[in-house]
């Protein structure tokens, strides 16, 4: 696996957006255990934020997602619970990052983007309030990707 993506997988617990995990809405369908397969590729626990509660997948290579129904902040406290001395990740949606942004729970904004046009979808760095993107080092990527890492100042 390359640097970037050992660092994109390295947190201790990962943090994402029902969307992120399912294509559905309201209720869930239990066959539907996320994108990625059998293995996905966190290998830590994984926080779903959602209005519908669901039990624990358990997944090959240690992959956990646990379904949490109040809110980002306690999402965030039984990540960093888990996760320890490593960091806790926010995988996505745009709507889940601009939470944590607004909220500020986001010290470091990494960003990995391809360059793919699908139509539609949420507006990243929307209504985050007054922050300030500080540049880490130098973009890096291949051709399909880019990826570019912030500090975030507030």
């Amino acid at each position: 696996m390359p640097v970037g993506g050992r660092r994109i997988t390295a947190a201790g617990a990962f943090i994402m957006g029902r969307n992120m995990f399912s294509p559905g809405r309201g209720t869930w369908d239990l066959d539907w255990n996320g994108w990625w397969g059998d293995e996905p590729p966190y290998h830590a626990p994984v926080f779903v934020l959602t209005h519908h509660p669901r039990e624990q997948v358990t997944m090959k290579g240690g992959t956990t997602f646990i379904f949490v129904t109040d809110g980002i902040e306690a999402a965030m406290a039984q990540a960093r619970e888990v996760a320890g001395e490593r960091d806790v990740a926010i995988a996505g949606g745009a709507e889940t990052v601009n939470q944590y942004l607004a909220a500020g729970l986001i010290d470091e904004l990494r960003l990995h983007v391809a360059p793919v046009i699908l139509g539609k979808g949420e507006r990243l760095l929307h209504n985050v309030g007054d922050i300030t993107l500080e540049p880490l080092g130098a973009p890096s990527g291949t051709r399909l990707v880019s990826h570019l890492t912030y500090r975030v100042i507030r």
